[in-house]
């Protein structure tokens, strides 16, 4: 009887060291989604107070330089400047979790606009659909003299390892990249920063913008549950496995 008791019991305990790593692996997985979850609470509510504040000034360009991008992207900006005829960089997109009414596929009109002073600050002008592209099939459209420019301040996308690569003799541009795009086209020095136009809209509609909303998937609970759940049942069969090769040993 001792010598079938003990290799009964190691096995009892690899089975029981076995489920205890996949339960605990299944755990750390919920747990991390509730994690996620407060963070993109967060991210969601500061969103939502930055893109609903009052829009001030645009900083000034000795202050450039010295911006923190992270206190101060998603800034509302208001601020005179005249777009530069002719000039513009398409950035494709299928769509913005962020701009739920720019539904792709379709493509954000970048363009230079020069301050008063001289500076240059890119603006995206907002979107276009798929067949747009062309400036001529929205001339309606294209701006002259100086607009009073209503927008949120935005650093620049870091790129993918699976973006697409630029095809700037398209003019074509496949993440947010305005020192990319001025390089190009030789728009000469810009602001590090660019703004997504909200206002005022384009005659004829195109580019539309719009104001950004933080309309961010959130199912982090969702899967937190799931992973608990799984834990759980994983917990369940185990026990009822064990306690059925018991009973058939007997």
């Amino acid at each position: 009887m001792n010598g079938q008791a003990k290799p009964r019991r190691g096995r009892f305990v690899l089975f029981a060291l076995l489920i205890a790593v996949m339960i605990g692996v299944l755990a750390a997985l919920g747990t991390w989604q509730l994690e996620r979850l407060a963070w993109k609470e967060g991210l969601i509510a500061t969103l939502d107070t930055k893109l609903s504040a009052k829009a001030t000034d645009l900083p000034p360009r000795e202050r450039w330089a010295q911006l923190d991008a992270g206190a101060e992207e998603f800034r509302r900006v208001a601020f005179p400047a005249e777009f530069l005829i002719g000039e513009e960089a398409l950035v494709y997109s299928s769509g913005s979790a962020l701009r739920p009414d720019a539904i792709g596929p379709g493509y954000w009109v970048f363009s230079p606009a020069r301050l008063t002073g001289g500076s240059l600050v890119v603006v995206n002008r907002g979107f276009v659909p798929d067949g747009k592209q062309n400036p001529d099939t929205r001339r309606e459209g294209q701006r002259s003299g100086v607009t009073n420019i209503v927008g949120v301040m935005r650093w620049p996308e870091q790129r993918g390892q699976f973006t697409p690569k630029d095809e700037p003799e398209k003019n074509l541009w496949f993440d947010r990249d305005p020192a990319s795009m001025a390089e190009a086209k030789h728009w000469g020095t810009i602001a590090p920063f660019y703004v997504d136009m909200e206002a005022p809209p384009a005659n004829g509609g195109l580019p539309k913008v719009g104001p950004l909303k933080a309309s961010l998937p959130n199912n982090h609970l969702q899967y937190a549950v799931t992973w608990y759940g799984l834990a759980a049942v994983t917990l369940i069969a185990a026990l009822f496995f064990w306690h059925s090769r018991r009973r058939g040993s007997v």
